[in-house]
């Protein structure tokens, strides 16, 4: 966003500019000026591209700005390349040779915005290695993290970790179905001798499950001291009800039960009053 100043009337609408470069034009249609717009007033506008790399105005921002990453649905699809709505009048657009794989119109896309250098225009990638590193020296194993995917492969899922560097969530460490465009909270599992990062959609550590215990011991506390979300329950219902994979809901039940903390029948799990405290 910048703020500049309406140097010149023109019929089909301004020249904007600033006092520093006043011979670096911006120019504002008609159709997006606001009213009474004078030469010599101020306005707040974002400045894109035109499809020639020429300076033009929009009167708001878009969703995504330059050097960042958002989801966004593709409007239109041809041999040039796929249309983005970006919440600008003119989409986003994204050549083939940027595409991390075939886009059809409809599709959500975690899309990267950045200049051309060889056209000066602002455009689009679903493609984030040339933008993206795969390592991060300030991350280490089992800090939590924001992720966002942007490709399936046959491993798993490839990711954008904190809109700062790329990983993967294996396959096996997705207990929850995900797609492109998903965002989701995931924990660093691995970090390879390489530098490239894996990432699991729970906590590794023994204190992750030891979380998990006391949440099923405050939610057996909530409802009366009885749950019907036994280890036979579906996935989903354990996911729906504490965030975690059937397997360590599972992990979870036994070592309470171990603890006699518990008790586990075909139907229900009941809360031990007498040890669930200690």
């Amino acid at each position: 966003m910048n703020r500049l100043t309406v140097s010149a009337e023109l019929p089909f609408g301004f020249h904007l500019s600033t006092p520093e470069e006043a011979d670096r034009l911006v120019t504002l249609m008609i159709e997006d000026a606001p009213a009474n717009i004078k030469q010599g007033d101020e306005v707040d506008v974002f400045v894109g591209t035109d499809e020639h790399g020429e300076l033009i105005a929009f009167p708001t921002a878009p969703r995504v700005m330059l050097d960042e990453a958002a989801v966004l649905t593709a409007v239109s699809v041809t041999d040039f390349g796929a249309f983005f709505d970006w919440g600008l009048a003119k989409d986003l657009l994204v050549k083939p040779r940027q595409q991390e794989f075939p886009i059809h119109q409809g599709m959500r896309c975690l899309v990267h915005v950045y200049l051309d250098e060889q056209t000066g225009r602002i455009m689009g990638a679903t493609r984030l290695h040339p933008f993206y590193q795969e390592q991060n020296h300030y991350l280490k194993e089992g800090d939590e993290v924001r992720c966002q995917v942007y490709a399936k492969t046959p491993l798993g899922y490839k990711i954008l970790i904190n809109q700062n560097c790329l990983g993967l969530i294996f396959q096996s460490d997705a207990f929850k179905p995900l797609q492109i465009g998903d965002e989701t909270a995931g924990f660093i599992k691995t970090i390879r001798e390489d530098g490239k990062i894996d990432v699991a959609l729970q906590p590794k550590l023994h204190k992750g499950r030891a979380s998990l215990e006391q949440q099923i011991l405050d939610d057996l506390d909530a409802h009366g001291g009885f749950s019907t979300i036994t280890d036979k329950s579906p996935a989903d219902d354990i996911y729906k009800r504490f965030n975690v994979s059937k397997g360590a809901y599972k992990k979870a039940l036994g070592s309470l039960y171990k603890q006699r903390r518990i008790t586990i029948n075909p139907n229900m799990i009941k809360l031990n009053q007498e040890t669930a405290k200690k």
